[in-house]
């Protein structure tokens, strides 16, 4: 009883939004207001968080009290974080932390919980130091604190020059890793290197991984400096620019992953085919030199038998000097002699084609392998080398087991995307024509750059298209390229093959500008900087060109001094992904931003309120750029983005009626696309919960194990219960059993069956296959499935599931698919019909959807009953029931047993369930609204009759 009551606690947190953990749970339910409507609200001056009628300040912590009959939860502490939202306002926000699992050990046989506390304590002579062992988690709160650390090295000043006007950005940190086979506990055995780059924004950690000398990686796996795996991200095929690169994003980090990447407690790990534990890793930190970071070296060994060893390099040039500056991060560079040697001479060397252009002599140690330093005055043919990626940069211990490892140098890598929109507002003389312009380029290794720059609207024929730094005096352009010979029919397409070092430079340090001439503005109508746009997951970035966005567009045209662009493409759930970018916004019109997907009926001149008219509003804008995932498109909408009738159109304050517009094209067949039931039943399949073979002697010993039906499960283990293996799944949470019976998806059909051997329905017309059939349509390689964190597990591409959340088991209010193609998982919530009373209830506490209550009986008084001369009434569970009245009882979290039915025969309850024949036929089906099985063709003729009899109905005239 007690275990049940802890659960039901555990499950009104989290319907309050909370999680064991302390953040917010990955799939949100809605919110259950926590406090009266006549709280007292706090001066709107103050910033923090109400929380049952009190008012708390930022960084507070407090136990909450959710009155009777739970009162003050000991075991659970809330914390007052503090947050930002777009317009820069703080404002505070509850989380909360259960804490019972962090109690300490404790020595005495016998500990008591004493009065206002979480933790058992020993009664006899509790010490000062085990008093303040009980909740260690929490002393000074450091728990909540994202304390920033300390840059990871503090060079000298010459290892890197920043650029003047390039800022970080507050809301993303860098982070770097070297990952090589070598290792303190792991034996070197591969002589691959990678270099992974890694950016926070807000909660997801984006990451950019290179690789040389290795075959190529099954997943990207990151772990707790415990080894404790957190997160897993499959490696999909095409999924990147570059044959050799990996591009990801881990998202929705929880608060506590945060702080431990923050505090350089996070490992990343390279899994191959052949080596599933992990062929390379390293330890992810965060580095002063990505702030200024162009170009790049990754370091192998040319040595086959020299395995566990590799470096990276970090280079930049100096804003003004011909001056390169470098950092080398290394390992395993130093044999076991060296290692004990306070100091180990190195020589560092410049090469173009073997031949030493520069050397450096250092002395490095191994606690510290890293080394800076800068190569001044490069001159012109060093720098055309630098810009061309032929100059190579090697490190060679002196001894006699020298070693060497080297890369060549070529522009930084990573899998962001370089674009530009060119508005008028951003012109040296700012325009209001309702132009656009949409640039992508790729800077490749060889020191090509490739551009795409798409023109239209513009007030008349344009002139000039070219490549510029900032105007050296006030208006006074700096042309470096000019890409005009490339312009036809409103797209520049070509190639500079002339570019510098110091271009790339500036390139990759945001200093580059297009500039878009026309007659009638001769210094150019639409401007706009080259940036790169972080990696999204989005693959059309890489395969067409953005959609291009105009006020010329909007129908009426708008003469808007802004300009866009925005990528769109359909996954195979028919969910819509977008990517918009706006440029030229005034300051008053960028917080007001928000853009929807129209379709017309026909193209042309149609009024924006027009009921052929199609809409959905597109959500996630974050100051001028937006991202996200529409789902449920209807079907005209699909069918406009097939036919080239569909749209995006971005508002603002100014112009609520359209800023800017574009075409959006997406050729497709989506309308029959939906997840067949059968693959929802699949995933709950019970061979796939295979438990660890382990020692039932060392379970007993495991604090966390669970005993249940006569046996101990481990830790995060899954089966089938005994008392129901076709119905019920049960897991193992921290030395607590949690049972949930499998929830069947509604099915679109009208004639369903049930067989024997499956929990939950299916349609009689869709041809029945074997588990063995499902596994070959889906594929055996976990490449082509996707992994979810909630439960840690590889879910098979086009599966669907209840996403499962410690220790709260099975969340019933929403579904999760995998998307094959990407490895993504989607999850949305359960979609609930509509009631048509006013106070609608749960029938049970496992429903996720509320219902109208059964029509009410008259109160039964159970004291008059028995003292009338008549029958007596009988009560069953918490109900009373009158003389012969009959019922199917309800028994949670099952639901109604509609085949038992029981009966009152004077206050004795009676219940029987529902006999059935013994049927002889060979195929024997069971249908969801009957209590017995039945034989295939009973069935086939009940249908006929039924047909017969309508048929006769009909001609009747009825």
């Amino acid at each position: 009883m007690r275990t049940c009551r802890v659960f039901y606690i555990l499950v009104i947190l989290y319907f309050f939004g909370w999680t064991v953990d302390g953040s917010a749970p990955k799939i949100k339910s809605s919110t259950l207001p926590i406090q009266s409507e006549v709280d007292p609200q706090p001066s709107k001056a103050v910033s923090g968080c109400s929380f049952g009628g009190k008012f708390y300040a930022l960084e507070d912590t407090w136990h909450p009290d959710l009155g009777e009959p739970f009162g003050v939860m000991h075991c659970v502490v809330c914390y007052c974080e503090s947050n930002r939202n777009r317009r820069g306002k703080v404002f505070g926000k509850v989380s909360c932390k259960n804490i019972k699992h962090d109690c300490p050990e404790t020595p005495c046989s016998n500990p008591v919980l004493l009065p206002g506390h979480c933790c058992k304590t020993c009664v006899k002579a509790p010490s000062v130091q085990q008093q303040k062992k009980v909740e260690p988690l929490f002393d000074g709160f450091e728990y909540f604190q994202d304390k920033e650390d300390d840059l990871h090295k503090s060079y000298n000043d010459r290892s890197y020059i920043s650029s003047e006007d390039v800022s970080q950005d507050d809301s993303r940190t860098d982070f770097v890793s070297l990952l090589t086979g070598a290792s303190e506990n792991w034996f070197p055995s591969s002589g691959g290197v990678a270099r992974a780059r890694f950016t926070l924004v807000r909660s997801n950690l984006i990451f950019s991984i290179n690789y040389e000398r290795l075959t190529r990686p099954t997943r990207v796996r990151f772990m707790d400096h415990d080894g404790t795996v957190l997160f897993e991200h499959p490696v999909q095929k095409m999924a990147s620019p570059q044959s050799n690169m990996i591009c990801g994003m881990w998202r929705n980090l929880h608060k506590s992953n945060i702080r431990l990447l923050k505090s350089e407690l996070l490992q990343v790990t390279l899994v191959t085919q052949a080596r599933r534990e992990g062929e390379i890793h390293g330890k992810i930190v965060k580095h002063r030199a990505l702030f200024a970071e162009t170009f790049s070296a990754i370091l192998t060994s040319s040595n086959t038998g020299h395995v566990g060893l590799g470096g990276i390099a970090m280079l930049t040039l100096s804003d003004m000097d011909n001056n390169l500056h470098f950092i080398l991060l290394m390992d395993g560079i130093l044999n076991k002699a060296e290692k004990v040697h306070p100091l180990a001479p190195i020589l560092v060397h410049l090469s173009h084609q073997n031949k030493v252009l520069r050397e450096i002599r250092a002395n490095i140690t191994a606690q510290d392998p890293d080394f800076a330093e800068v190569l001044t005055d490069l001159s012109t043919r060093e720098m055309f080398w630098l810009s061309h990626g032929q100059l190579e940069i090697s490190v060679e211990t002196q001894g006699t087991d020298s070693r060497r490892i080297s890369g060549f140098i070529t522009s930084k890598k990573t899998c962001d995307t370089i674009h530009s929109v060119l508005s008028g507002g951003d012109a040296l003389i700012p325009s209001k024509t309702g132009a656009v312009g949409s640039a992508k380029l790729s800077l490749h290794d060889n020191g090509t750059l490739e551009y795409q720059i798409q023109v239209a609207g513009t007030a008349s024929e344009v002139i000039e298209i070219t490549l510029e730094t900032k105007p050296r005096r006030k208006n006074k352009r700096n042309v470096i390229y000019d890409m005009t010979h490339d312009f036809k029919n409103g797209l520049a397409r070509g190639m500079w093959d002339r570019i510098t070092a110091r271009d790339i430079h500036m390139l990759l340090q945001n200093e580059l500008f297009l500039n878009v001439a026309t007659k009638e503005f001769e210094e150019g109508e639409v401007r706009g900087q080259i940036t790169t746009l972080l990696y999204s997951g989005l693959q059309a970035r890489y395969q067409e060109l953005p959609s291009p966005l105009a006020g010329r567009f909007v129908v009426p045209p708008v003469r808007s001094s802004s300009a866009g662009h925005a990528w769109i493409s359909l996954d195979d759930h028919c969910h819509l992904h977008y990517e918009i970018i706006v440029a030229g916004l005034n300051k008053a019109d960028d917080v007001t931003l928000n853009a929807h997907l129209h379709g017309f009926a026909e193209i042309g001149e149609v009024d924006e309120n027009s009921s052929k008219e199609h809409k959905r509003l597109l959500k996630g804008f974050y100051g001028s750029e937006a991202q996200g995932v529409l789902k449920d498109l209807s079907p005209e909408l699909l069918k406009h983005l097939s036919r080239g009738t569909a749209f995006i159109q971005v508002s603002t304050k100014v112009n609520p009626k359209g800023e800017i517009r574009g075409r959006v094209h997406i050729p497709n067949s989506c309308e029959g696309g939906r997840l067949t039931p059968e693959d929802v039943e699949s995933e709950y399949d019970y061979d796939t919960f295979e438990e660890s073979k382990t020692d039932p002697e060392e379970l007993k010993k495991d604090q966390n194990s669970c005993f249940f039906e006569g046996q101990y499960r481990a830790h995060g283990a899954k089966w089938a219960p005994e008392y129901d293996k076709k119905c019920s799944i049960c897991s193992c949470q921290k030395r607590t059993v949690i049972c949930d019976p499998i929830i069947c998806q509604p099915l679109n059909c009208t004639n369903t069956i049930h067989p024997e051997d499956k929990c939950c329905p299916v349609c009689e017309a869709e041809k029945k296959r074997t588990k063995e059939t499902r596994r070959n349509d889906r594929g055996e390689d976990q490449n082509d499935g996707c992994y979810f964190e909630g439960d840690r597990k590889w879910h098979a591409a086009g599966t669907v599931w209840h996403p499962f959340v410690p220790p709260f088991g099975y969340i019933k209010c929403a579904v999760c698919a995998c998307k094959g193609a990407t490895g993504e998982v989607h999850c949305e919530k359960v979609q609930c019909p509509r009631v048509t009373c006013s106070k609608p209830i749960r029938t049970n506490p496992s429903s996720c959807c509320r219902e109208c209550p059964a029509p009410e009986k008259p109160p039964i008084d159970p004291s008059d009953m028995m003292q009338a001369d008549g029958p007596r009434p009988c009560k069953f569970g918490r109900h009373w029931y009158h003389n012969n009245e009959q019922w199917h009882p309800e028994i949670p979290p099952v639901g109604e047993m509609k085949c038992i039915t029981c009966r009152c025969e004077n206050s004795v309850t009676k219940c029987q369930r529902e006999q059935c024949p013994v049927l002889t036929c060979d195929k024997i089906i069971k249908r969801t609204d009957k209590c017995c099985p039945e034989c295939a063709g009973a069935v086939t003729e009940e249908k006929a009759t039924w047909k017969n009899e309508e048929a006769k109905t009909s001609s009747w005239g009825f």
